[in-house]
């Protein structure tokens, strides 16, 4: 058996984040990491200055309420999975490097590249000698990456032994000739900890200390390790030690070392200067030690008393633990700390005229999404990264208690009355005293060098979010909700994700689409439209425009339909046939118009707006007019000598071209005299040969089209945009860097400052975000049969840019510069070349995202999209001689993977025939079917405020929506549930608000709205409801379309089960009001309805206490009361958590799920719950399913077979098992059973006999996850997950010698996934392809199945089974693929996919599943390099993309 491997929704848990310098020295941006990826974003608060139609907003002056949002910049996917990152500042660099460390012990250090808009990699280190691992073949331990605050060197802490210390060089100055071609980086070495005059062992946190003369490293470690259990015997167990390093002699003395703190310290964090010193996090206490003064220490609640004695004092009013907190400091004394509960604390040292740490102070601010990593953005945001949750960017503001203790003001904003706050103020020194006059400290000097601390309180408001659907604990799949009737006829079920997500009070149902599914308003029959558009008519109050608004204010930039609400709606829809036209006035109904201005009785080229949406242009094969209304202004005949076949208007600029590739301008002039307009032809200066296949006009409103190097000021210009608008004058020296330099030119930024300059400062900033002016250029795009893109100015026309060789589609696009002349450049081999220069159908420019300022090239080259997005070229890479007028701008390969080509039949058949010779097929093709468009007809619709969302659709035979809002990722959704999408138009009418129309292949035009229950700004399109607790499972109710869910909430208790008795009864221990209890989960199972995500009440049901629900499913059990004689019941098993000393027992619950008459006025109440049994069995009930109308259910070591009959179970038949059976797969009547250690067991049961018999077993032992069936016609294999994220095929194969005469299950194939998965599931293969409905696809009709997986990272992807001879090709393509591709972070795709094992395994990795991300990216190569890859393999370029369009179409369900 032979399986594709594709991940098809990227994780979505955060892991890491970092705030740094990516791009430049102008701007911070935020990195996020989490498992193979990682984003960059940057923090933007700008306004909407561009309006729905174009036109443009004079900034409003700043009211504060812009929220600030995340915009997504760059996104990247590795070959392995990130374990740690940190940004670092290399001596004469020009932005950040980040470091990334790897398992099991390697380090890479990547930065940005300007001048492709990618990672480049920039050293790799690599520690996996075997010596280092000093005997161990197990690794447990995480790489943890960590740079000196000073940025002096880097160090690694690997195999939790050896520390890498990585070297950074100082300052590289000009004149000092030998270290001009040197790296930064130095030669790294490595320390091995064990060998220090104290032994250092199971570190447990390792970080450099600030304001130490030498790099010194903090490490915290535990030498002889003790629990919780065992503190009677040994406590205060952990030890610190601080080492010096001296990295020119390679010395590393010990400078400080301290025993005995307390048992349960796991983290450290440095406290920069002036306070200095660390801090020291232990789950009940917390401590801070400085080389210089003695510890101070507070105990957070009372088990600490009894657990340490080491000298605490008692932190009044908090009572919590600490352990899973995260930490990030906010200014040189201040700490947020986010507990495992998502409570926000700020921490403040308070410290005295010694600088001395005396308190603690808490301050309760806020709870939020349990953390996983944090990080401060910027003065006064927040960042906070989480698995378990939505990561959020939040805004805090200090409000001031006014308590200072010690007399300093810090913040400039606090108000001058203070009144003391703090209890417990006695406890302080002695010196605290009340400021009444603010005047006193301008005398005394300024707050600088003035001991003591302000106490503040803060507040925290969520700004942005980034969804995380992870972890995946369970996938149902059901029905969905809302579906048009129109669609319901296909032969493939529509299905709709449910996952369980998140944890804790960030539980949720996240309901997952992958495609797009319109909601039908109506449909009406128009046989033979080849096109439409949508047009506004002139209002009907014809005030007079003035010049300026005429000259094109507004923008028609490819589409012409798009308004606001204000405008009203779109007043008409013409449609073009391919002789006639036909004109439709859409009011409140659609009438046909009889006699107008329009031309009917040719087909139409194009209809837009010009001048405001006030006059329509209509373009017809051989004639243009003009029409304000219905009235005809101007008809003007245009010959060039073959007929017009597009034109791309760019308000008030039109360009046609005709069918030979001729090309002419016009402009839309006002008469000042009659109030009219009129069209005039303009010279335009283009030479026409190479002869033009396509033009397209663009409006730029991003300032990236300027012929103006980017000079320093460009780049201030940058920051003052991207600089988040609210700022508070909160004072941070550290954070005052070569920004501040470049800002304001004062080379004095890095000196601490009086309060009032920098609130001065702050100020001018707070003001420039907003200066940032958006002007609108117009511009003018050809492409040529040589394969010559060309960018021209309008109106002068005058070339700024051109690019060779454009179609053949390279990863970057870059000016071939001013002595290119394309007119010269046909010479004899490029006429050569023309053979192979695939076909531009069609380029389109648009401007998407948040006030359009991302632009984005899209063309139809043969049959595939191309999508570029355009980066500003750095000076570095610009010469001198480049910068004579031409654009300063570069064009980066977006890689999509879409597959848009229609699946041909004959084709493959005749191709087959022909030996798979690759063009045999092209003759064979059917005649064009009359409702096929032509290939120039536009299929890049752009689309502005279609619900809300603007950006492009894709028409063609598998049609997509292009999505891009102000967060800034280019979002692309398949609408694959209606076939061909022939033409598209956007349609605002008051029956159809900010709806939009289409034509399918079956000449339906339908008019539809884009449902808005989804957010659409999502890997999928997501809707997520919010349960606010734990969910475990979830599983769909056929008969009644209704979820049951299965949730779990935290109580805290004082009461544990008594030991000796059998009975259940219960001890109650009470403890002082510090102690901190325990929780216990008090499970419930409820129904839910899919159309509202609304509880359906009273359809609750409790367990008891300590009562865990361990697996949860619809069984189809025997019933007289239907028809099949079968019905679904929703099952539970449960087990008793007592702990060791209670006998382990469990229920079995069967719930019904019956129709009621509802109440009125309340019509979700006609379901209600009754419970059909739940009588406790003689062990736990680990997991449950059913066969052939029989319950099967493993009962600890045992699996049982059920009967329901008269409300009672009844045995019918049990087997021994393994160890502790968690989860069962049945098909047919085979059980598949996986064991917690023991890998999986495959049982059968005899119906006639009613017997339980053992089959076959995997020997190897295996942490098993979850599994499911994999199906391939009439092979069944069985996939599981284990815990090392590895996914195994086996199958039972008796006739095989290896397996013993059936004894043993065989593994076929293995692979990393690189996430742990505890859900599977398993659809039939797609029936019928989107593009060619109809016609079967050839693996359904062989029965293959595809099995889907989710995971713990919030990623999906699936394994499809593929025949040998696709395997053997894609396998070849995978290998060429590895060497075709830039490694980033030099790491081995093939190694990260490699079978992981814990212990040595005896036998070599299987393999057999390709890598399907690596394979998709074949698409991303230029046309050479597919070229060069299939001639490598032996094959042709088209047989590989049909292939990966089979895979993709096979597995297009949801």
């Amino acid at each position: 058996m032979h399986f594709m491997y594709k991940q098809i929704h990227p994780p979505t848990g955060i892991e890491h984040c970092v705030y740094a310098h990516f791009f430049s020295w102008e701007e911070k941006n935020l990195i996020l990491a989490g498992v193979n990826y990682l984003h960059v974003y940057r923090l933007s608060a700008e306004q909407d200055l561009v309006l729905p139609d174009g036109s443009l907003k004079s900034p409003t002056p700043e009211t504060g309420d812009i929220k600030t949002r995340l915009e997504c910049l760059a996104s990247f996917s590795l070959h392995g999975n990130i374990q740690s990152m940190q940004a670092v500042k290399l001596a004469g660099a020009s932005r950040d490097v980040l470091l990334l460390g790897f398992l099991d012990a390697k380090l890479s250090v990547v930065e940005y590249d300007p001048s492709t808009h990618d990672l480049k990699t920039c050293s790799l280190h690599q520690f996996e000698e075997y010596d280092l691992r000093s005997g161990h073949t197990i690794n447990h331990h995480l790489p943890l990456v960590r740079t000196d605050p000073d940025g002096r060197c880097a160090g690694m802490l690997i195999y939790g032994t050896h520390l890498v210390v990585l070297p950074f060089r100082k300052e590289i100055s000009s004149d000092d000739v030998d270290s001009a071609g040197k790296s930064p980086i130095m030669s790294s070495y490595t320390i091995d900890l064990r060998k220090m005059d104290e032994k250092i062992i199971n570190i447990l946190d390792i970080q450099f200390l600030h304001g130490y003369f030498e790099p010194t490293v903090f490490i915290l470690y535990e030498p002889l390790a003790t629990w919780a259990g065992r503190t009677a015997v040994r406590t205060d167990t952990c030890c610190i030690v601080a080492i010096s390093l001296n990295i020119q002699q390679r010395v590393h003395p010990i400078i400080w070392s301290q025993a005995n703190l307390p048992f349960d310290c796991y983290c450290a964090a440095p406290i920069p200067k002036p306070i200095g010193g660390v801090l020291i996090m232990a789950v009940n206490s917390l401590l801070y030690l400085n080389q210089s003064v003695p510890p101070f220490g507070v105990s957070l609640n009372s088990i600490a008393d009894s657990s340490t004695n080491f000298p605490l004092k008692v932190q009044e009013n908090v009572h919590c633990t600490l352990d899973g907190a995260c930490y990030t400091l906010i200014s040189n004394d201040r700490l947020v700390l986010s507990l495992k509960g998502g409570e926000l604390y700020v921490l403040t040292l308070v410290v005295d005229g010694m600088r001395c740490v005396r308190e603690f102070h808490f301050d309760r601010s806020a709870s939020s999404v349990l953390t996983t990593c944090m990080c401060m953005c910027s003065e006064n945001y927040l960042f906070l990264g989480s698995r378990l949750g939505n990561s959020l960017l939040l805004k805090y503001t200090e409000k001031s208690s006014g308590t200072i203790i010690q007399a300093e003001e810090k913040s400039s904003g606090a108000p001058s009355s203070k009144k003391r706050r703090i209890e417990g103020v006695e406890q302080l020194a002695s010196d605290v005293k009340e400021v009444e006059n603010v005047d006193e400290l301008e005398v005394y000097g300024s707050t600088d060098n003035q001991p003591g601390t302000l106490i503040a309180s803060y507040s925290f408001e969520v700004c942005d979010n980034i969804w995380n659907i992870g972890p995946c604990g369970q996938v149902a799949m059901g029905e969905p909700a809302f579906l048009s009737e129109e669609y319901t006829s296909h032969l493939d079920p529509d299905l709709e994700l449910v996952t369980t997500s998140g944890h804790g009070k960030n539980g949720a149902l996240s309901v997952l689409q992958r495609s797009i599914r319109p909601q039908v308003v109506t449909t009406f029959s128009l046989a033979g439209c080849m096109d439409m558009w949508t047009v506004f008519s002139a209002p009907s109050t014809s005030e007079e425009t003035t010049e300026e608004e005429a000259e094109g204010d507004k923008e028609k930039e490819v589409e012409p339909g798009t308004e606001t609400d204000v405008k009203g709606s779109h007043a008409f829809l013409v449609l073009s046939r391919r002789d006639s036209s036909m004109v439709l006035q859409t009011g409140s109904e659609i009438n046909e118009l009889d006699n107008s201005g329009f031309s009917t009785q040719s087909s139409t080229v194009f209809v837009g707006n010009l001048g405001n949406c006030r006059y329509i242009l209509q373009v017809s094969p051989s004639s243009m007019r003009l029409l304000e209304g219905i009235k005809q202004i101007q008809h003007i005949p245009v010959d060039l000598g073959s007929s017009l076949q597009s034109c791309s208007v760019c308000d008030p600029y039109a360009v046609v071209m005709s069918a030979e590739g001729q090309i002419m301008m016009f402009v839309l002039k006002e008469d000042r005299l009659t109030g009219g307009a009129r069209l005039s032809a303009s010279k335009t200066p283009i030479s026409q040969t190479p002869r033009i296949l396509a033009v397209s006009t663009y409006r730029d409103y991003s300032g990236l089209f300027t012929s103006e190097a980017p000079t320093v000021e460009v780049n201030t210009e940058k920051i003052e945009k991207t600089k988040p608008a609210e700022k508070a004058p909160t004072f941070l020296p550290e954070e005052i860097d070569d920004e501040d330099d470049m800002l304001y030119g004062d080379s004095s930024a890095n000196l601490p400052r009086a309060t009032g300059d920098f609130a001065a400062e702050v100020e001018q900033e707070k003001t420039l975000p907003k200066s940032r002016e958006i002007k609108m250029t117009s511009w003018l795009l050809i492409s040529r049969e040589n394969g010559a893109l060309e960018i021209y100015t309008l109106p002068e026309c005058k070339l700024v840019y051109s690019v060779k060789s454009f179609p053949l589609g390279q990863r970057t696009l870059v000016d071939s510069g001013p002595q290119f002349d394309p007119s010269k450049s046909s010479t004899s081999d490029k006429q050569q070349n023309l053979g192979e220069m695939p076909t531009v159908k069609e380029i389109q420019m648009f401007g998407l995202g948040h006030n359009r300022s991302r632009p984005y090239l899209m063309a139809r080259v043969d049959e595939d999209l191309l999508i570029y997005e355009v980066f500003r070229r750095s000076p570095a890479t610009s010469g001198a001689e480049m910068n004579s007028g031409h654009l300063q701008i570069r064009f980066r390969k977006v890689s999509h993977g879409l597959i848009l080509r229609e699946k041909k039949a004959q084709a493959s058949r005749a191709r087959k025939a022909a030996g798979g010779a690759g063009e045999a097929g092209e003759d064979e093709e059917e005649p064009p079917d009359e409702n096929t468009p032509p290939d120039h007809t536009q299929q890049l619709r752009y689309f502005q405020d279609i619900s809300g969302y603007s950006g492009v659709f894709v028409c063609g035979p598998y049609p997509h929506w292009i999505f891009m809002t102000n967060k800034g990722s280019l979002r692309i959704h398949p609408m694959g549930i209606d076939g061909w999408v022939t033409c598209f138009s956007p349609y605002h009418n008051v029956n159809c608000p900010k709806g939009f129309l289409y034509f399918n292949r079956k000449s339906d035009l339908c008019i539809c709205v884009l449902p808005t229950h989804v957010t659409y700004d999502a890997p999928w399109p997501i809707r997520k409801a919010p349960l606010r607790c734990t969910t475990h499972f979830t599983t769909y109710h056929c008969e009644s379309k209704l979820y049951a869910v299965v949730t779990s909430s935290q109580e805290q208790t004082n009461k544990f089960p008594r030991i000796q008795s059998d009975d259940r009864e219960w001890d109650y221990v009470e403890r002082n009001e510090r102690f901190v209890y325990p929780n216990m989960s008090k499970f419930t199972i409820q129904l839910f309805t899919p159309s509202t995500w609304e509880v359906i009440p009273d359809t609750r049901y409790d367990c008891e206490d300590w009562e865990h629900i361990t697996c949860l499913s619809n069984a189809q059990l025997k019933s007289e009361g239907t028809i099949s004689g079968f019905k679904g019941f929703l099952t539970m098993g449960t087990a008793y958590c007592m702990g060791e000393d209670v006998v382990a027992r469990g229920r079995i619950i069967i719930l019904d799920v019956i129709e009621v008459v509802p109440e009125p006025g309340q019509p979700l109440t006609k379901n209600k719950i009754k419970v059909v049994y739940d009588k406790e069995q003689k062990g736990p009930v680990s997991a449950i399913s059913y066969l052939n109308g029989l319950l099967v259910s493993a009962i600890g070591q045992k699996i049982y077979i059920w009967q329901l009959k008269d409300d009672d179970l009844l045995g019918v038949a049990f087997i021994d098992s393994l160890v502790y059976i968690h989860s069962i797969t049945i098909i047919k009547n085979l059980i598949l059973a996986a064991d917690l250690l023991k890998s999986v067991a495959l049982y059968r049961y005899q119906e006639d006999l009613r017997v339980l018999s053992y089959v076959s077993r995997d020997l190897k032992p295996l942490e098993s996850y979850a599994v499911e069936y994999t199906v391939d016609g009439e092979n069944l294999g069985f996939v599981v997950t284990d815990r090392n994220k590895n996914l195994i095929v086996l199958t039972y194969s008796p006739e095989m010698r290896e397996s013993q005469g059936g004894n043993r299950l065989l593994r076929r194939a293995d692979f990393n996934i690189g996430s742990h998965v505890n859900t599977m599931f398993r659809v039939r293969c797609k029936l019928e392809d989107p593009s060619a409905p109809g016609q079967r696809n050839q693996a359904a009709l062989e029965n293959r199945h595809v099995t889907f997986f989710a995971s713990l990272d919030g990623s999906i992807g699936y394994l499809l089974p593929i025949p040998e001879k696709v395997f053997r090709r894609q396998q070849m393509l995978q290998t060429s693929m590895i060497s075709q591709l830039p490694s980033p972070a030099g790491l081995n795709p093939k190694a990260y996919r490699t079978f992981k094992t814990f212990q040595p395994d005896l036998s070599n990795p299987l393999r057999n599943i390709v890598d399907g991300e690596l394979c998709w990216k074949f698409l991303h190569l230029s046309t050479m390099e597919r070229t060069e890859v299939a001639h490598k393999i032996g094959t042709s370029q088209d047989q590989i993309v049909e292939d990966l369009m089979e895979m993709d179409r096979l597995a297009a369900h949801f």
